[in-house]
């Protein structure tokens, strides 16, 4: 149990799951500047998918004391994956797949969009709605803003989001989907990162990027509020739109039945294999190396022992269900997905949509030069990633998506 190299330059210790060779300089560069905050924790932790970042890294877990700072949650707070086992196999789908992705699109919207009315579902999160004024001004000052919020709450969005139906090594029908607070949380983590940037304690660091909030202060305390509202928002929107998907595929697939999402935590038995929804973007308060600290994880999971993840792969690769080994040394994490191995513009330059349609060959999906930067050979290899963190997980199920929803 054990990382797999070790990055050097810095004031703390940086663990890699990863071979530094394999990550761009730029992203080295980045996580030495992170290792240098005075409030960093033991060690700075890195995932096997780890690549730039804006603000931090992407695939870096870092435990702080007494501080957090917002741009290393990233601006899409909360998102994550969630994935349930149906009750079908393989043999229960259609040979055209097109009907169905057609259904899921037209009852999830993507992109900026959100929904034109705002469902009995939405409304009954009372608990979510109720702390909605006390947010930033940013969003609760915004006339209607409310209303807005409300509406795109089981919604897509864009970029690498995506819904897709799966089949595992036993031919059972998986759904999964990857989304997260949508602009609501945007909203709020650029007005704390803006804010944390304008702090007197602040100004001597080397990127003000990751400016932080303290312990103890008014402004740590309304990033916390406001941290944990979209968090939950994130949560909630993956489950809502998990409804919406059951109820597309029903118009056509009538016998299908999933089970209840479980609670959040360590799980154990096959309710809880079948239902994960786990966020990769967000903080925990967590204790290790001996003290209390907030955990941020930006492009990674929490893979305490027994309890269940996702690492997806891309359109047309492989993705996995995970088991968490509880590896004190990557703070309880994996990785969050393949990760990016070059940027969208370069994929857009480098590959047509005729690679597009090759890549997804067996996937009912869009091959157009709209998700062009979204071709699996934009990405890391999958099953590389995986390899790296078998010390931090265990693999429960392999998936391979037939069908995609992007945005």
């Amino acid at each position: 149990m054990s990382p797999v190299d070790e990055l050097s330059g810095a004031a703390a210790p940086i663990w890699m799951w990863t071979r530094p060779h394999e990550v761009e300089s730029a992203a080295l560069d980045q996580l030495r500047t992170i290792a240098d905050l005075p409030y960093v924790h033991h060690h700075v932790a890195v995932m096997p998918d780890v690549h730039l970042g804006k603000g931090a890294t992407v695939g870096s877990v870092i435990a702080l004391r007494d501080a957090v700072s917002p741009a290393a949650v990233g601006v899409d707070i909360g998102c994550g994956m969630a994935a349930v086992r149906t009750s079908l196999t393989a043999a229960d789908l259609p040979d055209d797949l097109g009907p169905l992705r057609a259904a899921v699109e037209a009852a999830i919207p993507v992109g900026y969009r959100g929904h034109a009315e705002i469902s009995r579902r939405v409304r009954g999160y009372d608990d979510l709605w109720a702390g909605f004024g006390d947010l930033h001004p940013s969003v609760s000052g915004r006339s209607g803003g409310l209303d807005r919020v409300m509406a795109q709450m089981g919604s897509l969005g864009s970029g690498n989001h995506f819904v897709e139906l799966c089949l595992d090594t036993t031919d059972a029908v998986w759904l999964m989907l990857h989304s997260g607070s949508r602009n609501v949380g945007k909203t709020l983590a650029e007005a704390h990162i803006a804010a944390a940037k304008k702090l007197p304690h602040n100004a001597g660091l080397p990127d003000r990027d990751l400016a932080v909030f303290l312990a103890g202060t008014p402004e740590m305390a309304a990033y916390r509020r406001d941290l944990d509202w979209a968090q939950t928002y994130a949560r909630y929107n993956r489950d809502t739109m998990l409804g919406l998907y059951v109820e597309a595929l029903r118009t056509q697939l009538p016998r299908l039945r999933v089970p209840t999402p479980p609670a959040d935590g360590p799980h154990a038995g096959d309710a809880a294999f079948a239902a994960v929804n786990c966020h990769h973007n967000y903080v925990a308060e967590e204790h290790h190396y001996g003290a209390d600290v907030l955990v941020t994880r930006k492009g990674a999971i929490s893979a305490r022992a027994g309890e269940y993840g996702i690492i997806p792969g891309s359109m047309g690769t492989r993705s996995y269900i995970v088991r968490g080994l509880g590896n004190p040394e990557s703070f309880h994490s994996a990785s969050h997905g393949a990760g990016r191995r070059m940027s969208r513009t370069r994929a857009r330059k480098e590959f047509t949509t005729d690679d597009l349609a090759a890549q997804t060959i067996g996937v009912e999906c869009r091959k157009d030069p709209g998700v062009l930067d979204e071709i699996p050979a934009a990405y890391k290899d999958i099953e590389a990633v995986i390899a790296y963190q078998d010390d931090l997980v265990d693999v429960a199920a392999e998936l391979h998506a037939v069908l995609c929803v992007k945005g």
